[in-house]
């Protein structure tokens, strides 16, 4: 009896053992990355992670995370972690195609070449970290490790992190779309004009500011001219602004708004307008992909006769990209992750749009 349960024993043992060597690790490349109860935005959201924080992961499923946390479980999107000490083996995934966006999934060294000249290499995986070397084109580089969007490259003396579209055949071409395009980004409202005012007294002028400049980041990361209607939280007029697009000749416009109907807090979803029909294109295009990203609801693209976008005589759209006036939402929209969802969405629709024009 005593031999029977020395050899149980061993087994627990050993195989704890295993599950520990051989566990994988989520380590967030970003703050305030929302935990939900399942795997997806439509699941509850029951805490936040942070930059630099590890979590053990407990399975994937079609791009969502489960990790331990301290008192539960929680799912997080694998869109702003490094998963790091997988097992294959031992991690449960309905998509195949998730094994290719970890390091530890390739076991074969790959390496990259450099498309442009002065390419950027950052700190970290994301434009928020500052850039530590330039690079040429034709140089190459060893990937230590990769995430939806960056590589972490080395050679032997340059180390760091670039963004995949200045390197990957297909992101380049991605990019290649975008460069030399001159964008117009309005960020609706500024100085006296608050806009909206969220559900816990958040304005709109600064959320739409927010998107504003995180778009201007990454369209000019891909080689884009990017023109603001207001450089910061000041009162342009509408005129004004539509006169900007029009005098720099700008291939396309954007409109940035959030929406709030305080009586009706539990209303969601995003919409993009229009104004005349040779533009619903690029609507069609910006709302599809904005939705694609974000799973939010879908309130479509329509006609809107917005002064900014009637008066604007290059292609042009208005975008409201959420309800402030509904808290949840609210909380979600003023996230770090968020906001990069959002704008990953419209530069993915310009992107299109300028693609298929060619």
């Amino acid at each position: 009896m005593r031999i029977t349960t020395t050899i149980v024993l061993f087994l627990t043992l050993f195989l704890l053992f295993q599950t520990i060597v051989n566990a994988s690790e989520a380590l967030v490349n970003t703050d305030n990355l929302n935990v939900r109860s399942g795997p997806g935005t439509d699941h509850k959201k029951i805490g936040q992670v942070h930059t630099d924080q590890k979590y053990p992961v407990l399975q994937r499923q079609n791009g969502w995370v489960e990790i331990q946390l301290e008192n539960s479980t929680g799912w997080i999107t694998d869109d702003y972690i490094t998963i790091s000490g997988e097992d294959t083996s031992s991690v449960t995934s309905s998509n195949s195609d998730d094994a290719s966006k970890t390091k530890s999934d390739s076991k074969e060294n790959k390496s990259i070449t450099i498309q442009y000249e002065n390419t950027h290499i950052r700190k970290g995986p994301s434009t928020d970290y500052e850039i530590t070397d330039f690079v040429n084109k034709g140089e190459k580089f060893d990937v230590i490790s990769e995430t939806n969007e960056w590589y972490e490259i080395s050679n032997g003396e340059i180390k760091g992190f670039i963004f995949k579209p200045f390197v990957d055949k297909k992101s380049s071409s991605f990019a290649t779309g975008l460069k030399s395009k001159t964008i117009v980004i309005d960020a609706g409202h500024g100085g006296r004009d608050v806009g909206a005012i969220g559900a816990s007294g958040s304005y709109e002028k600064n959320v739409a500011y927010k998107t504003a400049m995180e778009l201007k980041q990454e369209l000019s990361i891909l080689g884009a001219e990017v023109v603001l209607t207001r450089k910061n939280d000041e009162f342009i007029a509408l005129g004004s602004r539509t006169s900007l697009a029009n005098i720099v000749d700008a291939d396309a416009f954007i409109s940035i708004h959030y929406n709030s109907v305080p009586t009706l807090p539990n209303v969601t979803g995003i919409g993009t307008y229009y104004y005349y029909d040779q533009n619903k294109n690029l609507a069609k295009f910006i709302q599809q992909e904005v939705i694609k990203e974000t799973n939010a609801k879908d309130r479509g693209i329509t006609f809107g006769d917005f002064h900014v976008i009637r008066q604007t005589f290059k292609p042009g759209v208005l975008v409201e990209l959420g309800f402030m006036s509904n808290l949840e939402k609210e909380q979600l929209l003023l996230t770090d992750a968020y906001q990069k969802k959002l704008v990953k969405g419209i530069v993915n629709g310009f992107a299109k749009y300028f693609g298929n024009r060619n």
